[in-house]
């Protein structure tokens, strides 16, 4: 009986996880990068005016190098910019 309830978690694990891999695409789709919206410590990635080079690495609030993704549309609405804004 026992392997028959790891036999069949076994299999919701991998129905559940194939679930997840095939949905990920989706949203990814439906993001965008978004400058100037990045808390400190808070951004996705590398900064594009080359401050730092990796995520969670942002100094300040809002700097216009760093970014976060966002859902598509939603960058101005927040304050951001879906370019980098050179100064």
């Amino acid at each position: 009986m026992n392997q028959n309830k790891a036999l069949i978690a076994s299999a919701l694990g991998a129905v559940i996880a194939m679930g997840v891999l095939t949905a990920a695409p989706a949203s990814a789709a439906d993001k965008e990068k978004c400058y100037g919206i990045a808390q400190a410590g808070k951004n996705d990635c590398a900064s594009a005016t080359g401050a730092h080079s990796c995520a969670g690495q942002a100094k300040t609030d809002k700097d216009p190098g760093d970014w976060k993704y966002v859902a598509k549309g939603s960058c101005e609405k927040m304050g951001g910019s879906t370019a980098v804004k050179k100064n």
